[in-house]
């Protein structure tokens, strides 16, 4: 059986990073290597090192949306409607606080001529607006355990220089340390990008709560690999190049797509004991015990060899989780 408990390591909290790094590629890349099990400690800038010619870069171009979204009860309460999942037209599925709001009561957002009415359990529906006006009145979603209110800053860094497609609530956040110019040299050296989408819910923020880990379910989130990264990806893989994931989201939507198919919703779930059909490489920040994306990395690098290497990375005090320090494992 595999354990939760098998997933757990101590952190000291004031090592989760509250603030990103001005300098996006200046944070710092613990380098592990699977075979010998070698730990370098470099900057996320001397990664076009291990880049290679004909190597393949795999990223998500998912944008994140400003999704928690202030508003007013008709009797002059607070109220906060997280927006999900877009739906259909100007539906969306979202998280609404309070809990006790009744389906049909009407809602008015911070600028006073959006309003939307509670349609569900778990729905709000706008009406005589665009979407982008929903968003406007809205503030970047930043994760449960960064402990203070999103400022102008956040919606800049807890952003990839390369997001195009909107659709996320959380970053997908290996990406956050690539910069144009880190992207260029890349490139120059020979390694190629591919970008693929996967639009992350806020389900990754879901606690593993079973001792069990195989009893746990992935919420589904939408992606897609479009016809230009499957040629990319189709060429490295038949010339037996590496194919680098960028972030936990890139791999699993890497490893969907190897078994079949190009887009929809994907559940799947990495843990050890996972074949991996595509990916040789893994860059990934570094995650909090007894999640999901700590299992992925210990299914690609090993569990005791990942452990090891966080180990060291506590003692050596890396930054963790969203705006923290990389991983890269090869």
């Amino acid at each position: 059986m595999q354990r939760l408990s098998d997933f757990d390591f101590e952190l000291p909290p004031e090592l989760v990073a509250q603030h990103p790094l001005r300098a996006r590629d200046s944070a710092r890349l613990l380098v592990l290597e699977r075979k010998s099990g070698r730990v370098e400690h470099r900057l996320f800038s001397d990664l076009p090192d291990y880049m290679h010619k004909g190597d393949l870069l795999v990223l998500n171009d998912s944008r994140v949306v400003p999704a928690r979204v202030n508003a007013r009860r008709k009797s002059g309460g607070k109220a906060e409607v997280f927006l999900l999942e877009r739906r259909e037209g100007l539906t969306f599925r979202a998280l609404l606080k309070p809990a006790r709001l009744r389906t049909g009561e009407r809602l008015v957002l911070s600028n006073p001529e959006i309003s939307c009415t509670v349609s569900g359990r778990d729905e709000v529906s706008f009406s005589g607006c665009k979407v982008e006006d929903i968003y406007a009145a809205g503030s970047v979603p930043l994760p449960p355990y960064i402990k203070r209110e999103p400022s102008e800053d956040d919606r800049l860094y807890y952003q990839t220089v390369f997001a195009r497609e909107d659709g996320s609530v959380a970053a997908p956040t290996a990406g956050l340390h690539f910069t144009p110019q880190l992207l260029e040299k890349i490139s120059a050296a020979g390694t190629q990008a591919a970008y693929i989408t996967l639009h992350i819910g806020y389900g990754t923020f879901k606690p593993v709560k079973c001792e069990d880990i195989t009893q746990h379910n992935m919420e589904g989130e939408s992606f897609r690999v479009g016809e230009e990264a499957a040629i990319k990806i189709k060429e490295a893989s038949a010339a037996g190049k590496s194919i680098c994931a960028v972030g936990t989201t890139s791999m699993r939507t890497l490893e969907t797509y190897a078994s079949g198919a190009a887009e929809g919703k994907t559940g799947l779930f990495i843990y050890p004991g996972y074949r991996f059909r595509l990916v040789n490489r893994l860059i990934t920040n570094f995650h909090l015990p007894k999640t999901t994306l700590l299992m992925l990395v210990c299914a690609f690098a090993g569990t005791e060899m990942a452990l090891d290497a966080y180990r060291q990375a506590v003692e050596r005090k890396y930054r963790f989780y969203s705006y923290g320090d990389a991983m890269l494992i090869i």
